[in-house]
């Protein structure tokens, strides 16, 4: 009997040792609270493996739930089937150390707002950029989603400020699909190119936007909520009326005191805060009427009474 010739296979095979990873094929996210859960389950629906921080169990399981409720929502909308979510649910996996961010190509800063005041402490932020420069190789980029935030300020105690960079997710207006790209002072070029790619590779449109506090998107939003506050506030129409007028007239995808509510209002005052500080002019100075529902702790959606009464599932109630 002949002698059995068994040959290793592995090199005609995608073997872990032989395949060349692709940029983005892995990312992390650093808090997948409201913001995070998004920017997670965008980058899980686009193929990519996604892991996200949160400080312990109980948080690991409600960022579960928040990106759940968002695969089921699309699933509802016929935009999604049952197979395709455990698929992409496979491609997420939660953590309480950033030793497991090793081989991210890319990771994403989004630590939540505190005890519902609004504030995000930028010295706990820039704990984070260390402990991510720490374990991430030094070409792996490291992002914050900023707002009034300056990413220079929370690089500027590393080693590599070259590879940080700012960017923001309009995450409280359903299906937007637009991301602010905003390169710090030490920011390379080759960094900002990667994210415009990363931009490209989920399905987000992009613009560049100068280091600023509210960039575009927050700047011009909240003036016109401030407006619409004092046309409430001297009783000229109602809020329903008033976002009507946006939504029909306008043709926004809803109006601004229902983003308002999804926002929280107590991120919106802390916002205009800075704003005011920042610029000290007086169209950033929160009107009465957010300081009335801010002080009465209606903060929108997540209290269930903000401008609208809403019920447990976050819709409005008539």
């Amino acid at each position: 009997m002949a002698e059995e010739i068994i040959e290793a296979i592995e090199r005609y095979g995608l073997s872990k040792r032989n395949r060349k990873r692709t940029l983005f094929s892995r990312i992390g996210v650093v808090g997948c609270g409201k913001e995070g859960s998004v920017i997670a389950t965008t980058a899980a629906l686009n193929g990519m493996e996604v892991v996200f921080l949160e400080p312990n169990e109980e948080g690991i399981k409600n960022a579960y739930a928040r990106i759940e409720e968002k695969l089921d929502k699309k699933i509802s909308n016929w935009g999604l089937t049952d197979n395709e979510k455990k698929a992409i649910l496979g491609r997420i996996n939660g953590t309480t150390v950033y030793e497991d961010f090793s081989g991210c190509d890319f990771v994403i800063e989004a630590i939540r707002y505190h005890d519902n005041t609004g504030e995000r402490r930028i010295v706990q932020r820039k704990e984070v950029f260390k402990e991510l420069e720490r374990v991430l190789s030094v070409n792996a980029i490291i992002a914050s989603n900023v707002t009034t935030v300056i990413v220079t300020d929370l690089a500027s105690e590393l080693e590599h400020p070259e590879r940080c960079i700012g960017l923001h997710f309009l995450s409280n207006v359903p299906d937007s699909q637009i991301i602010e790209i905003v390169p710090g002072l030490n920011t390379t070029t080759e960094t900002y190119d990667k994210v415009c790619k990363f931009a490209k590779l989920i399905k987000h449109d992009f613009i560049p936007v100068m280091e600023s506090s509210g960039l575009v998107s927050v700047r011009m939003f909240l003036i016109q909520l401030n407006e619409a506050c004092g046309i409430l506030l001297e009783g000229i129409s109602s809020v329903e009326d008033i976002d009507k007028v946006l939504t029909v007239g306008f043709g926004h995808r809803q109006g601004v005191f229902r983003t308002a509510d999804q926002m929280g209002i107590e991120k919106i005052v802390r916002l205009l805060e800075n704003l005011w500080d920042e610029y000290g002019s007086l169209k950033y100075k929160p009107s009465p009427v957010l300081l009335r529902l801010f002080r009465a702790k209606h903060f929108g959606v997540s209290t269930n009474r903000g401008f609208y009464t809403y019920d447990d599932f976050g819709n409005i109630i008539k």
